[in-house]
């Protein structure tokens, strides 16, 4: 097998291939004889049950359809309906990607549209969705991946070259061990380092948001951390506290893969951009510049749940829905052909809400289980969704009536869309008044990678947007786009504002805050996790006065508002649905490592599971290295 191509080869009729290449773990081979190319579905499919590899076959550029010509036959061929916004042809790889509205009628019954496509024009036709709401994050991100198409090309085959070097199933054995460079005992900064005796790779390179300074960032100065040795890095979900450090490794020279899902990588990528943003306004030095999350984008192999890939010689991995927000992962690691299966659930939500279903708790094998306590302590039992929905619903209409206006402190990504979702439908079934809500920050421009793959959705959510009924297109909904707009809605009347960040730790949430925050008629929601030692905690925990930076002067804020929490809410699992979530796990791990919450939330969980369960529990420490095989 460590000569995969050449077994490949061996397989197929002598003369047709041209060429052989690797796409990260997967295999292309190419073509210049037009009658195979049209003809050898069977050939690698049987290759493909045998090897259990995925492997394309496409066309030499050298017979492909002149680009103009089959743009002609695509538009004439895919019905109309199906609103086609761009083509766009890939020369080096001999892929045309079609954007549309609705892709389903782009690859017609059982894909006989598709099929025909790529029958008659030769080109292998790639299919993706165009954003409900125009997004500028997402065109410029496929921009770049189509830019950098040829070092794209020799960079994912050096990847498979890498992979497939050491290949050999019959030497997998050896040790596992984990080191945690954030996350332990803390709610922020997740990094982990997992090394073998062959790979080293990173699971997630996050900050902490609410603090400042070095405690920041994750502990790279230890000596098993080099740049330079990193195979792989693996990210769970967008979140800042998972992605906000991985452009500054491309800055210092990392030039390996970065794996992910697709919305991660376009989320993470606008996170990022605006963490940029918010240091410039703190007259601060970014960590990063653009161009460092353009390299982050330039390297990224994007998988779908479910997917199994190789990433080093003896670690292969698979995403699984984890509920937590758009793309969100949970990590499984195969090591050594079974010698070790870790999961790492990362953030989770075991729980149905509006936009996402919740996360999966069967998985292939699994000894070993990295497990979130954000909310793992025995009071964090967090109310059901209908109280917690009906809740914020009564804190909305009280502050209404006595013509005040609501501040809901948002996470850009999930727990905003989730909260539109709630406002959308009482406002509609006329639980709520009709009242203006605005939404102000990177809420828009997450909204639009929403609405660019539902697939990753709620049923319900998804259903609704392929029937043109996106709710994030609603006109319940006004954006503030300009400080004068921002103006406007601190001047105006009675309404709900929806912003970030979400711990008022920076964006426009502070300056609402700042502006609404001394009059009693006003309220502040909080419906997300606030970080120790964040302004959001603060307010949160009963300050009622403090000191801003305002223009480079300081000011007093007094707190005069109402002040409220919502805990039902989350994006996270609450303590019984932690527990749930390991009852319920097939098969049962029989470690778990407990990790991002604070210490004592930490110690709590692990305890618990152990009494209840019985199983092997620890809570590390950050710079703890624990042995897992």
């Amino acid at each position: 097998m460590a000569d995969i191509i050449k077994n490949i080869l061996s397989k197929l009729p002598k003369g047709v291939i041209t060429d052989a290449i690797y796409e990260g773990a997967n295999i292309v081979l190419y073509t210049s004889d037009a009658n195979f190319f049209r003809e050898s579905e069977h050939y690698i499919k049987r290759i493909v049950d045998e090897i259990k590899k995925r492997v394309e076959l496409r066309a030499e550029s050298s017979i492909l359809q002149k680009k103009e010509e089959a743009e002609q036959f695509i538009r004439k061929i895919v019905p109309e309906e199906a609103n086609i916004t761009n083509i766009i042809f890939d020369v080096q790889r001999g892929v045309v990607i079609i954007e549309a509205k609705k892709p389903g009628l782009v690859i017609g019954k059982q894909g006989s549209i598709l099929h025909e496509i790529k029958k008659q024009i030769l080109w292998f036709p790639q299919i993706q969705r165009s954003p409900a709401i125009p997004s500028k994050i997402t065109e410029n991100i496929r921009a770049v991946l189509y830019q950098n198409n040829n070092y794209r090309k020799k960079f994912l085959n050096s990847i498979g070259k890498k992979i497939y070097a050491d290949w050999n199933p019959e030497k997998m054995e050896g040790w596992v061990r984990l080191t945690f460079l954030g996350s332990g005992r803390q709610v922020g900064r997740s990094c982990l380092l997992l090394q073998t005796p062959q790979s080293k790779i990173l699971l997630d390179c996050g900050i902490d948001p609410a603090v400042q300074g070095k405690e920041q960032f994750p502990y790279f100065e230890i000596s098993e951390f080099n740049i330079n040795e990193l195979d792989a890095i693996v990210l769970s979900h967008a979140h800042l506290d998972h992605s906000g450090v991985v452009p500054y490794l491309y800055k210092m020279g990392y030039r390996g893969p970065i794996y992910m899902t697709i919305p991660t990588r376009d989320v993470a990528s606008l996170l990022c951009l605006d963490f940029i943003g918010v240091s410039y306004k703190k007259a601060k030095a970014p960590l990063y510049s653009a161009k460092d999350i353009q390299s982050m984008v330039k390297h990224s192999i994007c998988l779908n749940y479910n997917e199994v890939t190789d990433i080093t010689p003896d670690i292969r991995l698979t995403f699984y829905n984890a509920g937590h927000a758009l793309g969100s992962a949970m990590v499984h690691l195969n090591i050594g052909n079974g010698l070790s299966n870790l999961l790492y659930s990362a953030d989770i939500k075991y729980g149905k809400t509006r936009l996402l279903d919740p996360s999966v708790t069967n998985f292939a094998r699994m000894e070993t289980m990295i497990l979130e306590s954000t909310y793992g302590a025995r009071q964090d039992i967090l109310p059901p969704r209908q109280e917690s929905e009906a809740e914020l619903l009564d804190v909305i209409k009280r502050t209404i009536e006595r013509q005040g206006k609501i501040l809901i402190p948002e996470l850009g990504l999930g727990r905003a869309q989730e909260t539109m979702l709630i406002i959308e439908d009482a406002i509609k079934q006329g639980k709520l008044p009709n009242v203006p809500v605005y939404i102000d920050g990177m809420i828009w421009d997450v909204n639009a990678i929403h609405t660019a793959y539902p697939d990753f959705l709620s049923g319900t959510v998804k259903s609704m947007i392929f029937h043109d009924k996106n709710p994030f297109v609603s006109d319940i909904f006004k954006r503030v786009g300009s400080s004068h707009e921002r103006k406007e809605v601190i001047e105006g009347g009675s309404c709900v504002v929806l912003a970030t960040s979400g711990m008022l730790q920076g964006g426009a949430s502070v300056e609402y805050f700042r502006e609404f925050a001394g009059n009693k008629r006003n309220t502040i929601a909080f419906v997300c996790y606030q970080g120790l030692g964040s302004l959001g905690r603060q307010i949160q925990d009963g300050i009622k006065e403090f000191k801003m930076d305002v223009e480079g002067k300081e000011e007093l804020v007094k707190v005069n508002m109402e002040v409220h929490t919502v805990k039902g809410l989350s994006a996270h699992s609450g303590r019984n649905q932690l527990m749930a979530f390991v009852n319920n796990s097939v098969p049962r791990p029989k470690k778990i490592l407990v990790n991002h919450g604070e210490a004592s939330k930490c110690l709590d969980l692990a305890s618990s599971l152990y009494k209840i369960h019985g199983i092997e529990t620890s809570a590390p420490r950050n710079l703890d290295t624990v042995r897992i095989k």
